[in-house]
């Protein structure tokens, strides 16, 4: 379906996505220092005091893959950051757009439909993880981090499972009227637990057994799991598939429920 402009014009529904996607582009370009601390700076030094203080001492062994700990842990951490800020861009930014701010509604004043508007969401959440996915690989390059120029797939398992938490988030941000204890509850419960417990940081061999079937059903396991297994070079086609398949369903699903809720709400 194509969205036909005042003038006559036809906006398609790319074109139409592209434009809400630059319009948070144009307010990044401004204001982009006030997140350098949450996409730069905080993934490298969890990176600098838990792989090389903390994994000073690890020694290197089963546990590990045989390699040094920080070489093991920042595959990982790459997708658990890249999670976190999924997560904090699709609570409060949305959240506002709806109420505080109604950017939204006012974007849906224009010939632009409320489902474009949810695309050039997600499109610009997908290029602030891609942005911040990149960041994080080059300075773990140039600390030594990396065991080679494999990193680059975890750059895009990173800002996959990203969006695979952030649509089902974006979804659920959208029906809230307050953020309430609502974003509490989703970081304290879900987004921490899954960082801490999800393969981040050690084998999840390690956990009970009776915890463990909680965290196969996490995108952060699935994502922290190919992840490593594509910069070590260990892939098993048929579990990549698995993890892969397991991340793009949950990214459709959260997609097509927040469609629904923005068709909903903006509607006029």
């Amino acid at each position: 379906m194509t969205t036909t402009q005042p003038t006559g014009r036809v906006l398609s529904p790319v074109r139409a996505s592209f434009l809400v996607f630059d319009s948070f582009w144009t307010w990044y370009r401004r204001n982009w220092r006030a997140s350098v601390t949450s996409s730069f700076l905080q993934p490298a030094l969890y990176l600098v005091a838990l792989g090389f203080g903390f994994g000073s001492q690890v020694r290197p062994g089963p546990a590990t893959l045989g390699l040094p700990y920080v070489q093991y842990l920042a595959p990982a951490l790459l997708v658990a950051s890249m999670m976190q800020i999924a997560a904090f861009e699709s609570t409060y930014p949305v959240l506002s757009a709806f109420r505080w701010q109604q950017t939204y509604l006012a974007i849906t004043a224009t010939p632009i439909t409320p489902g474009q508007v949810l695309g050039g969401q997600l499109t610009w959440i997908a290029a602030r993880l891609g942005f911040s996915a990149v960041a994080f690989a080059l300075i773990a390059a140039v600390l030594g981090a990396v065991t080679g120029p494999a990193i680059v797939w975890s750059v895009f398992i990173a800002v996959l499972t990203g969006m695979a938490v952030s649509a089902p988030i974006v979804a659920y941000s959208a029906t809230l009227e307050s953020e309430g204890q609502g974003f509490n509850v989703l970081f304290r419960f879900i987004i921490i637990p899954m960082t801490l417990f999800a393969g981040t940081f050690f084998p999840v061999e390690q956990l009970p057994g009776w915890v463990r079937p909680l965290v196969w059903i996490t995108p952060l396991w699935h994502g922290t799991e190919l992840s490593r297994d594509l910069t070590f070079g260990t892939v098993e086609p048929l579990q990549a598939l698995g993890h892969l398949t397991y991340l793009v369903a949950l990214l459709a699903l959260g997609a097509y429920l927040a469609r629904r809720v923005f068709n909903r709400k903006l509607a006029v």
